[in-house]
């Protein structure tokens, strides 16, 4: 019975740990085409103004979170404009060279890759410089489950529900909002949807804002649970990218099935041999999902609905 719920309790906290950090990161790679290397990093910026607006300014935690969402968001759009974009920059090229200087980012791996892990570099030494190597950490709210001499926090048990209450949301915004048209329009074809008057710059500078906001939102709801210091994003990054990769293009099923294979996992593992092995273990699904199912588990169902539609 103890070993069930203690199995329960971590499966639900995986889960939510893997579906908060990589929604963000699946949203900004499948509408935009763009890795960025630099999500603990904004996932950090949401923490971080978390934090200070609930430590240092006083306001009341979820007022601080909501704090930790905008700032990430106003961020993330700054670095659309100036980096993944180029706008800013080749605005002004314009009007002094008469030419743009910089190409977008857009469905450019490799270079997106590079820059965005510049920026993450950046940004690290930028927060340990600003605000030190640590700052206090807000208390745990909620209080614990108790059971059979055991305990677990009430908070992250409660998180799972929050992941799946996102994945809905996001569910809801793209298939059900003009936005959402407009993203899978982009998606589908970037310049059929260009030639029906999408604005497809302006999608994926919204596109960004969303993704960076939901890193913050990561960050902000687990500010209460994380030792606060510069790097903290690289705790979240590895969980974020194995579920892409075994979730697959798919942003809300790839998302919550990835979660829900990952979660298992992990907290299988975890429980067994260890936390560092339940790591490992998400490493390694990443490895043999890579090799068996390169386009993850949306792709191989996807292949599978086409063959179905072939031989009907």
């Amino acid at each position: 019975m103890v070993n069930g719920l203690n199995l329960l309790f971590q499966f639900l906290d995986s889960f939510a740990f893997i579906v908060l950090a990589a929604v963000g990161l699946a949203i900004i790679f499948g509408i935009m085409g763009v890795i960025n290397l630099a999500h603990g990093e904004f996932i950090m910026v949401g923490a971080y103004a978390t934090t200070l607006a609930n430590i240092r300014a006083g306001l009341p935690l979820p007022v601080a979170m909501l704090v930790g969402v905008v700032v990430a968001a106003a961020f993330g759009l700054v670095v659309e404009r100036v980096i993944i974009s180029g706008s800013v920059p080749n605005a002004l090229s314009q009007r002094f060279l008469g030419r743009d200087v910089i190409e977008p980012l857009y469905d450019r791996l490799a270079d997106s890759m590079v820059a965005t892990w510049g920026l993450s570099l950046v940004m690290v030494q930028g927060i340990r410089i600003t605000l030190g190597n640590s700052l206090d950490q807000i208390g745990t709210p909620l209080g614990k489950i108790a059971y059979s001499g055991f305990s677990y926090s009430t908070y992250r048990v409660l998180l799972a529900g929050v992941a799946v209450c996102l994945l809905v949301v996001t569910y809801y915004v793209f298939t059900r909002t003009e936005y959402g048209m407009r993203a899978r329009a982009t998606i589908q074809s970037e310049e059929t949807a260009r030639a029906l008057g999408v604005d497809t710059e302006r999608t994926y500078m919204t596109t960004f804002a969303i993704g960076s906001g939901l890193a913050g939102l990561t960050g902000a709801l687990y500010a209460p649970t994380i030792t606060m210091v510069p790097t903290l994003g690289g705790s979240f990054l590895v969980e974020a990218f194995v579920a892409v990769v075994v979730g697959g293009s798919s942003v809300v099923l790839g998302t919550l099935l990835a979660g829900g294979l990952l979660g298992s996992i992990n907290a299988l593992f975890s429980n067994l041999v260890g936390t560092f092995f339940g790591r490992i273990a998400l490493l390694v699904t990443a490895i043999v999902m890579l090799r068996f199912l390169p386009n993850g588990i949306t792709g191989y169902l996807e292949h599978l609905r086409t063959k179905r539609q072939e031989g009907a």
